[in-house]
């Protein structure tokens, strides 16, 4: 299987956070490409917007002279235009509203590599920045959300084409409010990302969406990060993609839905015809 990670952070060895130069980036796409994976997308926590710059340079550099690994094939922005009630493990500190002139702060120079970018819809601004983006070939996904489900359907009408790791940071499903989760399940043409270590999301759920949710529609990620002892709440993934997959097929999760999920779908969303 072909397998692209289009939401990854790093591993136990190197995380992007650590990162200071190309050849870092390289050693990273090596680790992760000895671990099944074909391709991803490096994935950037939000930070002060000059650091966020020269990650995305190190990683436009990576991308030139990579001969080796996992291809790299562009950079995920998950953030800054964040919520900070739903901020999970990402540092709220570095959030901020909204601003297209902050947006292009951020990617002069490297427009060409930044493939995905989340945004809070619900945020004042924010659907100015997805309706920009969306316009710049940028992907859109909505995530770190405290959206209803009327305003994640007013993201997905600006342009947004994505949901960030479906459940995890945002609103979730209520009979009278279905929220932004709800709207990710229901919206059968919303993309979804989905983290399937066993500690994301229950099982249970997992097979659930799998049974309701147009197959052409679910991306597998494993939004893995380097793991943090002191860190009491609930971190990125824990296991590569390829565990990932395997640990499906066990769950008895029907295999082609899996293959498009892990493959196919990531692919068609990011307009890979090969690589």
């Amino acid at each position: 299987m072909s397998l692209i990670d289009i939401h990854f952070h790093g591993t136990n060895k190197i995380d992007i956070k650590e990162v200071e130069s190309p050849e870092q980036i390289l050693l990273i796409a090596k680790e992760y490409g000895s671990m099944e994976v074909e391709g991803f997308l490096v994935t950037i926590y939000p930070s002060k917007i000059s650091s966020m710059k020269k990650t995305l340079l190190n990683i436009k550099r990576a991308m030139e002279i990579q001969t080796e690994g996992a291809k790299i094939l562009g950079a995920y922005l998950e953030g800054p235009f964040l919520n900070p009630r739903k901020a999970g493990a990402l540092d709220h500190d570095y959030f901020l509203q909204p601003d297209i002139d902050v947006l292009y702060r951020l990617i002069d120079g490297t427009e060409d590599i930044v493939k995905i970018i989340t945004v809070s819809p619900e945020v004042p601004g924010a659907l100015n920045i997805i309706e920009k983006c969306s316009e710049t070939g940028i992907i859109v996904s909505m995530g770190h959300s405290d959206a209803t489900y009327k305003e994640a359907e007013e993201g997905f009408k600006a342009g947004a084409r994505l949901i960030t790791h479906l459940f995890n940071a945002m609103r979730g499903i209520h009979h009278r409010e279905p929220g932004i989760a709800g709207f990710g399940l229901m919206n059968q043409e919303v993309y979804v990302e989905l983290i399937g270590d066993g500690k994301h999301l229950r099982d249970e759920i997992l097979k659930w969406i799998f049974e309701i949710k147009n197959p052409q529609r679910i991306i597998l990620i494993s939004d893995m990060v380097k793991q943090r002892e002191a860190l009491n709440r609930l971190q990125g993934g824990i296991m590569g993609l390829g565990d990932t997959i395997k640990r499906l097929k066990k769950l008895g999760i029907e295999e082609y839905k899996i293959k498009m999920a892990g493959e196919k779908n990531p692919k068609r969303l990011l307009k890979i015809n090969s690589l």
